[in-house]
């Protein structure tokens, strides 16, 4: 799988092994969910549908429709479901974007939680570099500094101080389900 769409196209497969869907039933999936994920049109869909099939990831089934044109019903096969495996069980990139971190958090509902925790850990190790980053932008700025500037890096701040204090919420909360749950560990 190519890298630079890998997570897009691990996203497809993870929505298929819930249900075989269509590329219409994707998109309105992925609408539903537009203001976490941007809303990705078919044509970013279909070209990913079409690589994955091309790899052996999934199969394709016409359904012809007697009023409108037949239906591509697509289903995961067993080999799309251990790529999708592997790549859920990796650690996203402490590089990745906001989006395909939620992406993978999607689907990392489905593994251990520990590697969901892994995830939150990790996310949480790269936006605290993100804001010390910001930290020394602000002081490296001084009097050179736009007001818009200032405005820019304080929302950058704000923002990563809110994700931070959601990703510790959370790590929190999952360590307190398995300290008085051990089996969600198994899950």
């Amino acid at each position: 799988m190519a890298k630079s769409s890998v997570s897009f196209r691990h996203f497809i497969l993870g929505l298929l092994t819930r249900r075989s869907m269509s590329g219409y039933d994707i998109r309105q999936l992925l609408r539903s969910l537009g203001w976490l994920l941007g809303n990705p049109s078919f044509g970013t869909i279909y070209p990913a549908l079409h690589a994955l099939l091309e790899d052996g990831l999934v199969t394709v089934e016409v359904v012809p429709h007697p009023s409108r044109p037949p239906r591509k019903i697509y289903t995961i096969t067993e080999a799309g479901r251990q790529a999708l495996k592997e790549w859920v069980a990796q650690p996203p990139p402490s590089s990745i974007g906001l989006r395909a971190f939620i992406m993978h958090l999607i689907l990392a509902g489905d593994a251990t939680s520990d590697g969901l925790t892994g995830h939150l850990r990790q996310r949480r190790e790269a936006v605290a570099a993100h804001r010390s980053a910001l930290e020394q932008a602000i002081e490296g700025l001084g009097e050179q500094a736009s007001a818009g500037e200032l405005v820019a890096i304080e929302y950058g701040l704000a923002i990563a101080n809110a994700e931070l204090a959601w990703l510790e919420g959370k790590l929190n909360q999952l360590s307190t389900e398995m300290e008085t749950n051990p089996s969600a560990e198994a899950t």
